[in-house]
């Protein structure tokens, strides 16, 4: 158990680029400690990419699962999430201090509207990849007009998911042969460990502290409906943490995911900075574990019945559904936070070249990182 958890947490601490990260664990388990077969972290990415979460720490968590069974998902999920959890604890922290200096000031408008240019990107490509019929961009531009006019996030999901056997089942992939697979009592009691867990934390957190409690709920809300990776999570959580509570401004809440993409893993990680800026570091604390505790929950309930379920046309078409969904709340998203970028000449042309960066592969981090740095010096 230690060992898997040192390699995720030494994989974890350099795991920089989004999807990128699903192919650093796949060379660490699969290719170097031969912990998995091909096949077997094949169908694992299937089923992560089907469930709500952020991708890598799904697979990170699936190939401790398949490794050690529970305490193997434990070790590997905690360990590949702790070294960016403390990164943006630590910036967190300076943001309050240093957010009023000038050159620092200047820097965080700039990476304001870098935010605009990587979530337009993120649009771009999660479009291109998921809509490849007239049907497909009818439920994308449905979902991003609902979620545009302010409609309710999880009717949104359920409606998308409802419609994509209904819509899509006609293209899913006709059924495969069912393995035999026996299920047994054992295959529950890891699930219900997590549950009893989150229903514990949140019972404690109601009785000795009401907006700890509704943060929690707003990280396990936004999780559940995450569908599309960890890039999901951001569009849910700006509607939930400025739009319906007002925890902060959407100036903030952009800072944090730009701080989020210079740090290792997922950029669920935004979470912690919201947490922080909520309810200081118990706050910080709540909000990571409450973002990824459902999606946990959901991978060790999910991951007996994958093969059985991923034969079926019509959850193949609900899948489909949900993750078109998510590309038109990315587009509402994109123009939601155009609104509020502090636009000028020279921010429009900076998140100009961050994108024409971006569509020529260059690393987002360096995006970031070079964006920060002139916007630091002329902005």
């Amino acid at each position: 158990m230690w060992r898997v958890f040192l390699s995720f947490l030494r994989l974890g601490a350099v795991s920089f680029g989004g999807p990128a990260m699903v192919a650093y664990i796949k060379r660490m388990v699969v290719s170097r400690k031969g912990w998995l077969s091909e096949e077997e972290f094949r169908q694992g990415v299937a089923l992560c990419q089907a469930a709500p979460g952020a991708t890598a720490m799904q697979c990170a968590a699936y190939a401790g699962l398949r490794t050690l069974r529970f305490k193997g998902a434990i070790a590997a999920f905690l360990g590949f999430g702790l070294p960016a959890f403390l990164i943006m604890l630590v910036l967190s922290a300076a943001y309050d201090h240093a957010a009023g200096i000038p050159g620092v000031a200047s820097a965080l408008l700039g990476l304001r509207v870098l935010v605009v240019a990587l979530v337009a990107y993120a649009t771009w490509t999660f479009g291109r990849s998921s809509i490849g019929s007239v049907r497909e961009g009818l439920i994308s531009a449905a979902a991003g007009a609902l979620y545009f006019i302010g409609g309710n996030t999880f009717l949104i999901v359920l409606a998308a998911g409802l419609a994509g056997p209904l819509v899509l089942r006609h293209s899913s992939p006709l059924p495969q042969e069912r393995p035999a697979m026996k299920v047994g009592i054992e295959s529950f009691r890891s699930p219900a460990l997590v549950l009893a867990f989150g229903a514990v934390l949140l019972g404690i957190l109601i009785a000795v502290n009401t907006r700890l409690a509704a943060l929690a709920l707003v990280m396990m809300k936004v999780d559940i409906l995450a569908f599309g990776g960890g890039f999901a999570s951001l569009p849910l959580l700006y509607r939930e943490v400025v739009g319906i509570h007002g925890w902060m401004s959407a100036g903030v809440f952009m800072d944090g995911i730009a701080l989020g993409q210079v740090t290792p893993g997922p950029i669920v990680i935004t979470a912690t900075f919201v947490g922080y800026q909520v309810a200081g570091l118990l706050g910080s604390i709540v909000a990571t574990l409450s973002i990824f505790l459902p999606s946990f929950f959901i991978l060790l309930l999910a991951e007996p019945w994958f093969r059985r379920l991923q034969s079926s046309p019509a959850f193949a078409a609900a899948t489909r559904s949900l993750v078109l969904s998510f590309v038109g709340l990315l587009a509402s998203v994109t123009i939601h936070f155009a609104r509020v970028a502090p636009w000028s000449v020279p921010s429009a042309i900076l998140a100009g070249l961050a994108l024409v960066a971006l569509l020529r592969k260059v690393d987002v981090a360096w995006v970031v990182l070079v964006g920060g740095a002139v916007s630091a010096a002329i902005l």
